[in-house]
């Protein structure tokens, strides 16, 4: 007898050959646009005004692994407030040093950093911690100064994008830019050149290697919110949307898949099909660098490739990190036989021009979800 489940995805199967593009419409998923971030469930958090939850809410835009948001911050007073690295939302099993948790929480006090002074606040950024496991990271000091006028809405735009990336290389214009906004630590490698096809082979190889790890994917489908209901309950991780799995495909994983389905071997190996894919497309790679591994060291990597993330959309270039090259060793030593030995990657980036950039997509928890006195 079959189980009920796989009745409903046989059924489901038949129904969509039958109905073709009919479905389509109703094939969308949760975003973040559909979810009021001013009604969260929940306790409130009394002491936020309407500009500190702006400021907080903006910096919660910043992207991290698997959308974990490992964030925290506690309000020490009107103007201090500290930044803490979330234990619980770790990724033990792929950033087991927390180098991508502390790169995440630079690009986090980015945002912050850029709101405030959108606001009136001119920010003071104090590094606290002197190794990767600390829970207190960075403290922020506010005072009060003129408006610098920041657009907030770069952003609330701010998306990473994975298909639809031309074959042109990027322009001078746009890589100088990019090259000054992350002070100089920005290698560009055209499509085409060995240095390209490297990263390419590396990113794949990576991957690969990733899907085969039964850690590394147990931790991953722990972050999967494929229902919408599981969407909303948790406001974060990665959704079909998030995923760019969209139509039939998203309506299927979210109404008749489980996470634990993204175990199979299958799923694992369409997920390596669709790397090797993706890898071969776009106008090729971005390395940023940073000078050392320190804690201040990957704030500050963060915060630049955060500022990068928040020009690309001004000059149409798609931006996605491709993590798993430097989380696996294979990944680290082939770039490592390219290059110095002083060369310290922290961000590998495939990118390319995108003819109709999306709306940006990821849920965000509530600001007083991640607020603590």
């Amino acid at each position: 007898m079959l189980r009920r489940r796989d009745f409903l995805k046989q059924t489901a199967a038949a129904g969509i050959a039958l109905a073709g593009g009919a479905l389509t419409g109703s094939c969308s998923g949760l975003t973040r646009s559909k979810i009021a971030d001013g009604a969260p469930t929940g306790r409130q958090f009394p002491r936020l005004d309407p500009t500190d939850r702006s400021i907080l809410y903006h910096a919660s835009l910043a992207p991290s692994g698997h959308n974990s948001q490992p964030w925290r911050v506690r309000i020490e007073s009107l103007d201090k407030w500290g930044v803490e690295a979330d234990a619980e939302r770790r990724l033990p099993a792929v950033d087991p040093d927390n180098r991508e948790l502390l790169l995440s929480i630079g690009a986090f006090v980015e945002n912050l950093s850029l709101a405030a002074g959108a606001m009136g606040r001119e920010t003071d950024i104090q590094i606290l911690a002197s190794g990767r496991h600390d829970r207190d990271v960075v403290r922020i000091v506010f005072e009060k100064t003129r408006s610098t006028g920041y657009p907030l809405e770069k952003i609330r735009l701010r998306r990473t994008v994975k298909h639809g990336f031309s074959a042109a290389e990027l322009s001078c214009t746009a890589v100088d830019s990019f090259s000054r906004l992350a002070g100089g630590r920005l290698f560009y490698f055209p499509r085409g050149s060995s240095h390209a096809q490297c990263m390419r082979d590396a990113a794949v190889e990576s991957f690969r290697i990733q899907a085969g790890r039964d850690d590394a994917q147990r931790e991953l489908v722990g972050w999967l919110r494929l229902s919408d209901r599981a969407a909303r309950q948790y406001r974060d991780g990665l959704t079909t949307e998030g995923m760019e799995i969209r139509g039939l495909k998203g309506w299927y994983l979210r109404h008749l898949a489980a996470p634990a389905d993204f175990l199979a071997p299958s799923f694992r190996r369409k997920s390596v099909d669709i790397t090797a894919r993706l890898a071969a497309e776009g106008g090729g790679w971005m390395v940023i660098t940073s000078p050392g591994n320190t804690v201040a060291d990957l704030i500050e990597t963060g915060r630049r490739f955060q500022r990068i993330a928040l020009a690309a959309r001004k000059h149409g270039v798609g931006i996605q990190p491709m993590t798993q090259v430097l989380e696996e060793k294979s990944g680290r030593d082939a770039i490592a036989g390219n290059h110095e030995h002083s060369f310290c990657p922290q961000f590998v980036l495939r990118v390319g021009y995108v003819g109709n950039y999306p709306a940006p997509v990821s849920l965000r928890r509530p600001v007083e979800w991640f607020t603590t006195a």
